[in-house]
Order: C-alpha cells, then sequence, then structure tokens
C-alpha cells in the first residue's frame, strides 16, 4: 500500500500530487464500519475494496498549481432489493478527479462555478475515509434485482363479502332501537 514513502492513512496531499505519484492497494470490507452499516448479510464473506489514487499539480498560467487527486475504487456489497427484500450484490465502480483548494471560502466558490468536485481538507487526508466516503455516495437510493431470483408474493387481498354472508351490525344498532323511532317536527 505504501510506495515512496506515502502512507495512505496519513497523505500529504500537496507532496503527493507535486511528484505526480500513485498509490494502490485492497482493503477488506469489514475494515469500513459506516459502509458496512449499509449493507446486509447475504452469508458470503464481504468483498474486498480495491482502490488506487494519483495526485497531479496542474499549471495554470497565472495563478499557482492546482493539486489534484483521481480516485479509482471498487467492490461489490451486498443490499437488501427493494422489491423482494432478498440479498443483491451490487457492483461499486467509482472513477473520481478531485481538486484541492486550501480553505472552505476558495472550495465554495470554485464549487459552484466548475463541475469538478472540489475539497478543502487540509494538508493530510486519510486515503481510507475518502474512500469509504465515495463508496457510501455511490451506493444507490433503491438497491434492486434486474430480475428478482424468487417470484414476488402479492400482497394479501381482502376477502370480498359474500351474498349470502350477512353484514356484521352496527355496534350502536341496540342504542337505536332502544331509544324509539325519531321525532318528526
Amino acid at each position: 500500500m505504501k510506495a515512496r514513502g506515502f502512507d495512505p492513512h496519513r497523505l500529504h496531499l500537496e507532496q503527493f500530487a507535486r511528484e505526480g505519484a500513485s498509490l494502490q492497494g485492497h482493503w477488506p470490507q469489514r475494515n469500513f464500519s459506516r459502509l458496512l452499516s449499509a449493507t446486509v448479510d447475504d452469508g458470503a464473506a464481504p468483498a474486498e475494496i480495491v482502490w488506487a489514487a494519483h495526485g497531479e499539480q496542474r499549471r495554470v498560467a497565472g495563478a499557482e498549481p492546482q493539486t489534484w487527486l483521481r480516485l479509482e475504487v471498487s467492490t461489490t456489497v451486498a443490499l437488501q432489493c427493494q422489491r423482494c427484500l432478498q440479498p443483491v450484490a451490487q457492483p461499486l465502480a467509482i472513477e473520481r478527479s478531485m481538486r484541492f483548494v486550501r480553505d472552505e471560502d476558495e472550495a465554495a466558490r470554485l464549487d459552484e462555478e466548475s463541475e469538478d468536485d472540489v475539497l478543502a481538507p487540509g494538508a493530510w487526508i486519510d486515503l481510507h475515509d475518502l474512500v469509504e466516503d465515495e463508496l457510501i455516495l455511490a451506493l444507490p437510493l433503491v438497491p434492486r434485482h434486474e430480475q428478482c431470483p424468487q417470484p414476488l408474493v402479492p400482497p394479501p387481498q381482502v376477502a370480498e363479502l359474500d351474498d349470502d354472508l350477512e353484514p356484521e351490525p352496527h355496534p350502536f344498532a341496540a342504542l337505536a332501537a332502544l331509544r324509539g323511532p325519531k321525532p318528526n317536527h
């Protein structure tokens, strides 16, 4: 996981980008507690998360170089199908380029003007946390099978009344009988 002295859990972003460095590795899903809280147990061992990060500094005329990080992540998670309620294997694949700036004000201003993701994390980032955040954001809102493996069970239907059955009496019918007939005014 470490390459050229870079630690993915404490990555000095500007230096990483300045050197055009790359890191890649595999992390077990069991180490991503927030992601696992959104999954279901399908009986299989959780898959590994395969990731790669590439730093880059882009030169801009009349300005200081921009710090960029390209992140690639892939894995498969087990989610609950919202149609049949059975586990569904959901592949997740992320390819994202992010621009990093010095402070939140600049990030907010540039984020409105740009199609790119603009973040202001400070000098150091934890790639593990960034990967987990991106995976959570990539989860589908309504996971479901393309074709559910078992036929869907229709909801229970209300039994229609047979003509032979008499409707149950109204609970206050006995009180109405005691009051007698309504007077005509």
